[in-house]
């Protein structure tokens, strides 16, 4: 449905990369790990059924249906996290399956989502990003309130926000200077 230019979007010291089934072993390390995985969707089984997902997403990646993205460190290339865009329809996204590991650089997650909302609204052409967040995930609500995402429903497990490409559009030069500030 909706496509990509490039497989590479780099920032000020992040670039998101599209996954490969050779990224298996660090993501299902990170899905597994109690530390990066606490508010995620639950993963069983072994690293080779991670890269088999990964061989299946691939298709959904080549239908425009989804983008799995390994965040990287600029500087030498290192993963550092994990970030999912999906559930297009025809003016928005939804991303989530975010995680930043103990290698990011300062600034990680304003970045990230910095250059998540540069996929979606400027290289996607999308006018809006919906998304959930677990409702006890106290730093990650804060960040998104921060980010200027706003409240648009609760249930019992997730709170619900929209984030527009209007709003990110008169925040851009915030965040840049701030992302490129030392």
């Amino acid at each position: 449905m909706t496509q990509i230019d490039d497989s590479r979007n780099e920032g000020v010291r992040l670039a998101l990369r599209l996954a490969q089934p050779s990224d298996a072993e660090y993501i299902y390390g990170l899905r597994i790990d109690p530390s990066y995985n606490r508010y995620l969707s639950e993963v069983t089984g072994t690293v080779q059924d991670q890269a088999d997902w990964l061989r299946r997403y691939k298709e959904r990646e080549a239908s425009g249906s989804e983008y799995y993205y390994v965040i990287e460190r600029r500087a030498d290339a290192k993963p550092c996290g994990l970030v999912r865009l999906y559930d297009f329809e025809s003016d928005h996204f939804t991303w989530g399956s975010w995680i930043l590991d103990q290698h990011k650089p300062a600034k990680a997650a304003l970045e990230s989502a910095f250059l998540i909302y540069v996929q979606g609204f400027e290289r996607l052409g999308l006018q809006k990003s919906v998304f959930d967040v677990r409702k006890d995930n106290e730093r990650t609500l804060a960040f998104h309130s921060r980010f200027g995402a706003v409240e648009t429903g609760r249930n019992d497990l997730d709170v619900f926000f929209e984030y527009t490409r209007a709003q990110f559009e008169a925040d851009k030069a915030n965040h840049l200077e701030v992302l490129q500030k030392n």
